[in-house]
């Protein structure tokens, strides 16, 4: 996956950037060395998110894919476990 140059925390300050200060996209893009493309992609990803929204849904997220991994464990276990007594009934 690509490195991004901004942090998220500071793409959200250019999107406020340029809301706040009723700039141009083309100036604030300008300004930050960004394509108008990309300024479009990060508002329809960030649009209104505050940094402190940001990283509470980066917290859920790395929950969420922690909770994931538990449940796929489990389920192999079960899966396993299942196995060995089906093996040790028809034996």
């Amino acid at each position: 996956m690509k490195k991004m140059r901004f942090t998220e925390a500071q793409v959200i300050g250019i999107l406020n950037e340029q809301t706040q200060q009723d700039q141009k996209v083309s100036e604030v893009c300008r300004k930050h060395g960004i394509s108008e493309a990309t300024f479009y992609n990060w508002r329809s990803k960030y649009a209104g998110m505050k940094v402190d929204e940001l990283k509470r849904l980066k917290e859920l997220e790395y929950e969420n894919a922690r909770l994931k991994k538990i449940v796929a464990n489990q389920s192999l276990e079960i899966d396993a476990i299942k196995d060995l007594l089906t093996k040790s009934s028809n034996a």
